[in-house]
Parts: C-alpha cells; sequence; structure tokens
C-alpha cells in the first residue's frame, strides 16, 4: 500500500475513510452476521472452489441422466454456433464493424465491411482482430468488451478486453488502418475503467489510479485528461468525485462545431450531475438530479425521471424536453416538450441522426417510434409505421453525416429482422433477417392482464399452441425481472423455442413493477421499502395463470436472471405452493451482505440500505438467504451463477445452496468457472448451461 503521506491530501483523506468504513463495516458484520457461510465470498479461495466443484459433479451426475438433455444441449449449440444469426453492426468511420461468435471462432473474430456489401446476401468481411488467437498468442483468457472509436473518422479504437468475462476489462489502443496495436499507444491495466476521446491524442480517463481513486461501489471517481505520450499519473485533473457516488466519467459530444466535453457523475444508482468543460472549468448543468441530459447538434435535451417545476411551468414525469444549449446555459428556460407520458405510454429509448431525433415508446408494451425534425425553428412530428406485436429498436446509421438508421423488429414468434430506414421516409430496407430457428407454426401469443393486490393491472404475454386445452395441465415457464426500470418486450428468443415452445411448453413474460414498460412510475410503484409490490404483481400473474387454468402449481415453473433471480427465490419461498421448479439465475440472495459485495453498494437506491435498522426491516422481509425456513417445503430449486462474475458476487447463489442443503430442501447448483455476469462466454458453455436449465424444467413440470 502506497504511504498515506506520499498521496494527495484528497486521496490521502479518502483513503483513510475508506479504510475506516471499511473496517466498520468488517467489525459490523462480524458483530451482527452469524453466517457460517461467509467464507464462500472468498471467490478463489481452494475451499470454496472445492466446494464449487463437489456441487457442479453432483448437479451434472443428476442432470445428464435425463432423458433428451443431450439433444436439447445439441439444439441450443446449433443456434449459439449458427452462422445464420443476424450479424448486428455499428458504424465507424466508413466501415460496420461487427463481433462475431461461432463453432469456429468460440471466443470470437471482429470485423468490419461496407453498408453496399452488408446488403448483399453473403457480405465480403474483414478480420479486424482474431480474440482466440490473439487469446492463444498472448496466454490470456481473452473475453471482447467492446470497442471505442474516435470519431468521425475512427483510425483509432480502443479496445475492452476482460480475463473471463468479468466488467473489469483492459483498455489498448488499435489502429484501424494497420490493424496492429498501437505501440506505445494508449493502455490502461484491468480495471472497471470509462475512457473516451476527445481528440486523436486527448482522452478523458476515469480508472483506478491507485488507493482512494475508487468509489465504495468499486467504481472510479476521479477523470483525468491524459495526453498522448505521457504517463497515465502525470495525467490532468479534470473532477474528483467522492468516495459515496456511485461512478464519474468523462465524454465529448463529437458535434462539428461544437465538440463540448462534460463530466457526467452518478451521486447514486438514479441520481446523476452533469457538467460541462470549457477551457479548464466545470459548469454544473441547472437540472433535476434524477433527470438525464445530452446533447444533440445545438441542442440540450433532457428527459425527467420526476416532474419539474421551472420557468412558471410544471414539466410531468417522464417527459423529454428540447432547449437550445447556448441559451439554457446563459438562462432561458423555454423549453419545447419532444415526448409526454399517459398511463398507457412511456418513452423508452431516444436515438439522433444528422437532422432529427426518433423516439421509441411503449403503447401497452407495444412499441411505435416517432420522428423530430426541427423545421425553421419548430419541431415537427411524425409516426413511423410499425407493426403490431413487434418490439422495435432503433440506432443511428451515423449521428454525425447521416440521417439513416437501423431498425430492428422481433416478436415471439417473427424471426428478427433487420432494416435500414431513411428519416421522412416510410420505406424501408430490410438488410438482414434471422433465420426461423424453431417451427412456430401452430402457435400463438396473447397479451393478458393480471389484477395485483391494489387493482392494478399487470400486463403479461403467452405464447402457446393455438389449440391449448384449458385444463391446467400445460407445462408452462414464467419469467419475469422487474427492476431498474428495464422493460421485459416480446423477442425472439431461439434457445426458449427450440427448448420450450416446440416441445409444447407455455412460456409467459411478465410486466410487473419494478420495471420501465409504463416509465419511472412503474419503476418507482417497486423501489426499496415497496419492492413487495413486485413480488406480489409476479405472483398475481401466476395466480392468473392458475385461475384461467392455462396451467396449475404442479405444472408450473418460474425463471429469472440476476434481480430476477432473486425474484423467482421470493416467489417461491413466500408462495411454495403455486410452483413446481424455479430456476434462479446469477441472482441477489444474501441482502444483508449484499452492499459490501463488488458492485452491490450501487443499488442501494433500488433495494435499500441493511446497515440502517429500518430499512433493514423491509429489506427482511425480501432477502431469500434471511427467509429459508426449515420447517416449509420449497419447490426444487437450481440456481446458476459465474466465477467470474465481477457485478452480483457468486456468493449470493452459494451462501444460498449451502444453506438450503444444509436445512434439508431440494437445491441444485452449477457455476461457471468463466463467463461474467452472463454466465458463459462462448456457444459450447451457453449450450451446456441451458440443456441443464431446460432439462430440469420438462422434468419436473411435464
Amino acid at each position: 500500500m502506497i504511504p498515506i503521506e506520499k498521496l494527495s491530501l484528497t486521496a490521502a483523506a479518502a483513503l483513510l475513510s475508506c479504510t475506516m468504513a471499511q473496517a466498520q463495516a468488517q467489525a459490523q458484520a462480524q458483530a451482527t452476521d452469524a453466517d457460517p457461510y461467509l467464507w464462500l465470498e472468498e471467490v478463489s479461495s481452494e475451499r470454496a472452489l472445492d466446494w464449487v466443484k463437489q456441487w457442479n459433479s453432483l448437479t451434472t451426475s443428476q442432470l445428464d441422466g435425463l432423458p433428451g438433455i443431450q439433444q436439447t444441449t445439441n439444439a441450443i449449440r446449433e443456434v449459439v454456433d449458427s452462422r445464420e444469426r443476424i450479424p448486428f453492426v455499428e458504424k465507424q468511420g466508413k466501415y460496420l464493424y461487427n463481433f462475431w461468435k461461432d463453432a469456429e471462432h468460440p471466443r470470437g473474430v471482429l470485423r468490419r465491411t461496407t453498408l453496399e456489401r452488408y446488403g448483399t446476401d453473403a457480405p465480403q468481411w474483414d478480420v479486424v482482430l482474431d480474440l482466440d488467437r490473439l487469446a492463444r498468442d498472448e496466454k490470456e483468457n481473452w473475453v471482447w468488451h467492446g470497442m471505442e472509436c474516435l470519431k468521425p473518422h475512427a483510425e483509432r479504437c480502443l479496445f475492452s478486453l476482460t480475463r473471463g468475462g468479468g466488467d473489469a476489462h483492459v483498455v489498448r489502443e488499435f489502429d484501424t488502418s494497420s490493424l496492429q496495436f498501437v505501440p506505445q499507444g494508449f493502455y490502461l491495466p484491468e480495471a472497471k475503467s470509462d475512457v473516451n476521446w476527445v481528440s486523436r491524442d486527448r482522452l478523458l480517463v476515469a480508472t483506478d489510479f491507485g488507493p482512494g481513486s475508487l468509489t465504495s461501489s468499486g467504481y472510479p471517481r476521479i477523470v483525468k485528461e491524459w495526453k498522448r505520450g505521457t504517463p497515465l499519473q502525470s495525467a490532468k485533473l479534470a473532477f474528483e468525485g467522492k468516495l459515496a457516488d456511485i461512478s464519474v466519467s468523462g465524454y465529448s459530444d463529437h458535434y462539428p462545431g461544437y465538440n463540448r466535453e462534460f463530466v457526467l457523475r452518478y451521486t447514486s444508482f438514479f441520481t446523476n450531475e452533469l457538467y460541462f468543460r470549457h477551457a479548464g472549468k466545470l459548469v454544473k448543468l441547472d437540472k433535476p438530479n434524477s433527470a438525464t441530459a445530452f446533447t444533440f447538434q445545438d441542442q440540450l435535451l433532457i428527459r425527467l425521471r420526476g416532474d419539474w417545476n421551472v420557468g412558471n411551468r410544471q414539466y410531468q414525469q417522464g417527459s423529454l424536453l428540447s432547449i437550445d444549449f447556448a441559451g439554457f446555459m446563459a438562462g432561458k428556460r423555454n423549453f419545447s416538450v419532444l415526448y409526454e407520458p399517459d398511463a398507457t405510454r412511456s418513452l423508452q429509448s431516444v436515438a439522433t441522426t444528422r437532422n432529427a431525433i426518433v423516439l421509441t415508446e411503449l403503447v401497452n408494451v407495444r412499441s411505435q417510434v416517432q420522428e423530430l425534425r426541427m423545421q425553421k425553428g419548430k419541431w415537427e412530428r411524425r409516426t413511423v409505421p410499425t407493426p403490431a406485436f413487434a418490439s422495435v429498436s432503433i440506432s443511428s446509421l451515423d449521428y454525425l453525416d447521416s440521417d439513416q438508421y437501423f431498425m430492428v423488429q422481433t416478436d415471439f414468434l417473427t424471426p428478427t429482422t433487420l432494416h435500414l430506414g431513411q428519416v421522412g421516409s416510410d420505406q424501408r430496407r430490410q438488410l438482414k433477417s434471422q433465420p426461423a430457428f424453431f417451427d412456430a407454426s401452430g402457435l400463438k401469443v396473447e397479451q393478458h392482464f393480471a389484477s395485483a393486490k391494489d387493482g392494478t393491472r399487470i400486463p403479461y404475454f403467452v405464447v402457446m399452441r393455438e389449440d391449448l386445452k384449458y385444463d391446467g395441465s400445460n407445462p408452462t415457464l414464467l419469467y419475469g425481472y422487474g427492476g431498474f426500470e428495464i422493460s421485459m418486450k416480446p423477442s425472439y428468443n431461439a434457445t426458449v423455442g427450440r427448448a420450450w415452445l416446440e416441445e409444447g411448453g407455455v412460456y409467459v413474460l411478465s410486466n410487473i413493477r419494478g420495471g420501465g414498460e409504463f416509465g419511472p412510475r412503474w419503476h418507482e410503484a417497486a423501489l426499496r421499502e415497496k419492492r413487495q409490490v413486485s413480488y406480489d404483481d409476479f405472483i398475481a400473474v401466476a395466480e392468473d395463470l392458475i385461475a384461467r387454468k392455462v396451467t396449475s402449481p404442479q405444472h408450473l415453473g418460474i425463471m429469472g436472471g440476476s434481480l430476477g433471480g432473486m425474484l423467482v427465490s421470493v416467489a417461491a419461498l413466500q408462495r411454495p405452493e403455486l410452483f413446481n421448479a424455479v430456476v434462479s439465475q446469477v441472482p441477489l440472495a444474501d441482502m444483508k451482505r449484499y452492499h459490501r459485495m463488488l458492485a452491490g453498494a450501487s443499488w442501494i437506491d433500488e433495494y435499500g440500505d441493511p446497515d440502517r435498522p429500518e430499512e433493514w426491516d423491509y429489506i427482511s422481509h425480501y432477502s431469500p438467504y434471511h427467509l429459508l425456513d426449515k420447517n416449509r417445503s420449497y419447490p426444487p430449486i437450481f440456481f446458476t451463477s459465474s466465477t467470474r462474475d465481477d457485478r452480483v458476487h457468486p456468493a449470493h447463489a452459494r451462501k444460498m445452496v449451502a444453506r438450503m442443503k444444509e436445512q434439508g430442501h431440494h437445491v441444485l447448483y452449477w457455476e461457471n468457472m468463466d463467463g461474467g455476469h452472463g454466465g458463459a462466454v462462448n456457444g459450447e458453455q451457453q449450450a451446456r448451461l441451458y440443456g441443464m436449465v431446460y432439462s430440469f424444467l420438462w422434468d419436473r413440470l411435464k
């Protein structure tokens, strides 16, 4: 450790504060947690990994004997390794880039082509980086993490690579002309970094600069301006956040003639401060901390998560506002309202082209698209026709110099298609279409509404046979999430299709509160002390399926991941009589200690602070690890996790399994030794995982 006297006063104070906070937390943990399984939080200790290996062996020995598991695994492997999947692209400079995995490239290959070639049936691709070869040559377990390219020509890019698939990554500069890593180029060692180009020779970097430079959530709290040819240690301080922040970052918007620099400080998961960086000075934008703000040409766009009273007017929660950036910085507040929600409509996403803003909204969880253009000082709006049941997502081809955009259309039964749209035109060119990976003939989709405890209508989608018999005998899989304002929308899932629907199963997607299907209000209805609302909604959907005789408890299974993994665990522990199988993937479980593990502290706004007695009082009612009761009977639960997950600690699932086993409950566990929060890094691992999952479900529910 660096001696405190060698640090800056600010860094030293932060380090001292961090050290004291850690000591207090450890002392409190020892005093309050009578937990015999704390040792499972030691991710890679020999004892913990031996325990994992024993459970992996036990689980595979039980599941590998199930009928059809190899057939299911092979069917899924065909999908994930198929060369017929849509190669989604992003435009950087004059090329379209795609990262591709298949049986020949299990780690993946970064490749590129032109827009003209991409539109053909068999485009020619040029290999930019072969990750399998790089991993072999460098003897590293490299997993692709993304790229950030210098606009507008993308002659240089920053490639992010992780070891084993975690969130922490290495950043290396790459020359897209020579297709080589730049000797003595920009390089950052492994960390949860956020780095963005300002110019060819300048970056804004937020990373681990040493002791005291990270927030209590494990993300950077310091942004520096780093110039080419200088050591990272000498980079100039641009901004310094606080230990209690979630994270900070810096970026440039790159609009020609503006090229404005900003620093973004997340004070909590749902609140932020945005600073305009000009001539070495920072000016904080006068907006609600719950709102997000970004630029478009000469405009500032502000997206509200709460009501805002400003300029003698109240703007509604969930609205999108626009104003001239220079005028706003000069004190003007004459906003234009670009979007305003209602009881059935919410704004889902905002994309920008060179001259337009493209909005995607949900109307009762069905996508609609609008284009907005400034004409003679006023915003003009047009609705873009879209299919009735499809989920639609929009991304710009190149927001700096093109009014074209990509439109992805997907639903439960129709293979996903990729179109190229043009602002102002209803004509779209279909570029790519996913093949039909499963037989959807004889299947139908319906939307229903369950009645929640408080009378709220909770929508859910059901995918089933057209000739379904409503006799309660149908194997049914109910999926849910319900958090962080994330919407669950219809999509073409070939794994679900092959492993579940083709075999006669019913698939249900719930739109419970906590998600974003109806905007911020839908999310806030299940925050913190109101979290039970999302569990009650999920249970209401299950009860509605049973009441309509789509299924019955004997044939009803539930599945979810991450927060959704906690959702299905809680539902099973609170109402075990409703379900006969549970799959909980990379879940949270120990809500007494979640904020002390990895990125957990960043989620206090969502769940609450268990160190506050009044908050632990309600958190304890939805902490799966603390809900377990040896005197109750629970449906079998299959937990999955990943050793390399550096977002949700694998100890959540590990400790649940250990305690359930101790209490004599039926439990299975599989932990992938790679994979990060996604649980798998290649097709073989993904097929193996889901082959076990669906074989377990069929064994329990058919």
